[in-house]
């Protein structure tokens, strides 16, 4: 919550929504600068698109292929909160807190599976022919 509503003091709609933006970005920026996982996500997702514009891919293959990818970065983000939430809490060791921290990467994990197999069904069809002549 913002510490300005804690205090009791009602923000500009505007500004409000302002701070909303600015506060994912300041979110997104952390994953660029911190998270490695989010790094090679978005090198993989600079490669589709170059794959996609040429390969030429349907409209419908571009909705798929750039939903799976944003997807995965996503689960990344709430990977990283909880992640991070669950250092706040406690430094040692506690099963509940391994818990947490592995089911939020398994998430990631799946989310990645995930985008690969709706990546490989669109683009196998298209490289095969270059490959197999």
């Amino acid at each position: 919550m913002d510490l300005q509503k804690q205090k009791g003091k009602k923000l500009n709609p505007v500004k409000d929504v302002l701070n909303k933006f600015k506060y994912s970005f300041q979110g997104m920026a952390y994953c660029f600068t911190h998270e490695t996982s989010f790094i090679f996500e978005t090198i993989a997702m600079i490669f589709v698109v170059i794959f996609g514009i040429l390969l030429d891919i349907s409209f419908v293959e571009w909705i798929f292929s750039i939903l799976s990818l944003l997807l995965v970065m996503e689960v990344e983000f709430l990977n990283t909160a909880i992640e991070a939430t669950v250092d706040m809490v406690t430094q040692k060791f506690h099963p509940l807190a391994k818990i947490a921290k592995d089911c939020g990467s398994a998430a990631t994990c799946m989310a990645s599976f995930m985008a690969l197999i709706v990546n490989l069904v669109i683009f196998v069809p298209k490289v095969l022919p270059f490959i197999v002549k």
